[in-house]
């Protein structure tokens, strides 16, 4: 049973990955990741066997983070598949690391804009501009900031104080 629970802990990190780069080089964030995420969250909880008053808690982290994320992408500052993304990271980080969650989200995506700030208005361009297409977007003036990036790095950095990992260390 402890090779299938880690197993089911091991797609969160490895599914905020693909956003991750899937919006690093595409600017877009596929649905299914999202999807995936809110699908292995309930056999995971229940495997790990937490109690449903915190899987409760959870689900109303990531529907409050779903308001959250809509309404940011109502005022054009994220995407809609940063929103999902984010939502859906809630819901796995619960209660517990939703405080981390955010802050390191919200450094994350600062230090992502600076980075690309400073990439997009120097002659590091015509560097960038002789690598792959995706590279050349991120350096382009004016270009959307792939916030996805900054989420992943968010969530992994929370994931260890999550309740499923507890969860999961609580059984050894």
């Amino acid at each position: 049973m402890n090779t299938l629970q880690a197993a089911l802990l091991t797609l969160f990190p490895a599914l905020v990955i693909i956003a991750a780069l899937t919006d690093a080089t595409s600017f877009t964030i596929p649905n299914r990741v999202s999807l995936l995420l809110l699908a292995v969250y309930l056999p995971a909880s229940l495997l790990l066997g937490r109690p449903l008053t915190e899987m409760g808690v959870d689900v109303a982290v990531g529907l409050a983070a779903l308001v959250c994320g809509m309404a940011m992408f109502a005022a054009g500052w994220i995407g809609g598949g940063d929103a999902k993304l984010f939502a859906a990271c809630a819901l796995w980080l619960g209660l517990r690391g939703a405080p981390s969650f955010l802050l390191i989200t919200a450094l994350a995506g600062g230090g992502l804009a600076v980075l690309l700030l400073n990439a997009r208005s120097s002659g590091l361009r015509t560097y960038f501009a002789a690598g792959p297409a995706w590279l050349t977007r991120l350096a382009t003036p004016g270009g959307d900031v792939p916030y996805g990036v900054a989420i992943a790095a968010g969530a992994l950095a929370a994931f260890p104080q999550s309740g499923l990992v507890a969860a999961f260390h609580g059984q050894f």
